[in-house]
């Protein structure tokens, strides 16, 4: 599937526009991709297409907390900056349908499939955008995210009523994530909850 910047844009908007989000995409520019997603969660490179995404907590970030949201683990000093290893331990491999259904459970907070009923569309065509958005790092990616079913990794279940469990990456009460890691570029993807 090729896409294009108005597609993969309209794609990210129409999802996630009405969830409290970060989501943007960096060059992937380290073997460590973990150099490079600190580096988007810093804000600290551009998109490397001139895409946008969206970032709801931009104007919150500070020069102590640069990746404001995100963090250090709680059992670290809170004082230090969030490293690429930080990021690497709180991060699970999953595979590409855990990815898709993931990415439609994270229009929301509570991060499941039972987010989709404000959404018009049938899933079938929710799943065509989550599509166009994974097309965007080509055939070889790998998929990570933060969210795991007691100690199982690798696929998982987003149907309403699964109970999940994650590693929390920021400052709020619930955060559900993915990074998506290809030879050019990383993606992040990241929804909030503060209860």
């Amino acid at each position: 599937m090729s896409i294009d910047q108005t597609s993969w844009e309209a794609a990210v908007r129409h999802l996630y526009e009405d969830a409290f989000t970060f989501s943007a995409t960096g060059p992937r520019q380290h073997e460590d991709w973990q150099v490079d997603v600190l580096a988007v969660m810093e804000r600290a490179v551009p998109d490397p297409r001139g895409w946008s995404g969206l970032d709801d907590i931009a104007s919150l970030r500070t020069a102590e907390f640069p990746a404001f949201p995100f963090r250090p683990p709680f059992n670290a000093d809170p004082q230090r900056r969030l490293t690429p290893a930080d990021v690497g331990e709180r991060l699970y491999e999953i595979d590409r349908a855990s990815a898709e259904n993931l990415l439609l459970a994270l229009t929301d907070d509570g991060c499941n499939l039972g987010n989709l009923t404000r959404f018009t569309e049938s899933l079938d065509e929710l799943r065509g955008r989550a599509r166009t958005i994974l097309a965007r790092y080509g055939d070889a990616f790998t998929c990570h995210t933060n969210v795991s079913h007691t100690g199982r990794t690798g696929s998982l279940d987003f149907t309403p009523g699964t109970s999940h469990g994650w590693r929390p990456m920021t400052f709020y009460g619930e955060d559900s994530g993915l990074v998506v890691v290809s030879d050019a570029e990383v993606g992040l993807f990241w929804t909030f909850g503060d209860y």
